[in-house]
């Protein structure tokens, strides 16, 4: 469907298929196609109106063939943790876990980043062990530092810089995240996995 002047919103009813219509848009390449942004469940096609007529693009997009999401087939990006969170704590308590199992848990996983929002570089990753899935702190804090590793509900993230925030905190990472020097800035993407590499402090 339209979303405004200039873009098409396509919904594709699941996480896999937008990831794969993701791939397949950029693969084809299409004229006066700029941007293209995927979703939990939809994709947003955004275009140039001078060079695009959204009414044959949205007849196009069907016909594209959807193929595995390149990001897929790359191997995983390690994020080092130190797990030494405020909140890994409080996890544990709502969990019934030890602090250490809360710990393994979250690093026995292999993530993928569902979508990207909230901030720039910020991912949404989904893969989390279930009996992690704890509810979002009831007061968030008015700042949550870069690099700090998080949970709230099914998602696991890194922030990729400081800003507020209710997710708990299970530890903190070095690496840059997000860098407008970068070419792609975001050390993340849609379809992409992720594997969380225990450090000791």
């Amino acid at each position: 469907m339209r979303a405004g002047d200039a873009a098409l919103l396509a919904d594709t009813g699941d996480l896999e298929t937008a990831h794969r219509l993701d791939t397949a848009i950029r693969a084809a390449a299409l004229p006066g196609v700029v941007d293209v942004v995927p979703g939990e469940r939809t994709v947003l096609v955004v275009t140039d109106p001078a060079r695009c007529d959204l009414g044959r693009l949205a007849a196009r997009l069907p016909e594209l063939p959807l193929t595995a999401a390149e990001a897929t087939a790359a191997p995983p990006v390690e994020i080092p943790v130190v797990y030494d969170g405020e909140d890994v704590a409080e996890v544990a308590g709502l969990t019934g876990l030890s602090r250490d199992e809360v710990v393994e848990r979250h690093a026995a996983a292999t993530y993928t980043v569902a979508y990207l929002g909230f901030s720039p570089g910020f991912g949404y990753l989904t893969g989390l062990d279930p009996v992690l899935h704890v509810p979002r702190r009831e007061s968030p804090r008015t700042s949550v530092p870069a690099g700090s590793v998080a949970i709230a509900g099914p998602y696991a993230a890194v922030y990729p810089s400081a800003s507020p925030g209710g997710w708990r905190l299970l530890g903190r990472s070095p690496l840059t995240l997000w860098d407008v020097t970068r070419d792609p800035p975001s050390l993340l993407r849609p379809g992409g996995r992720v594997r969380f590499v225990r450090e000791e402090r």
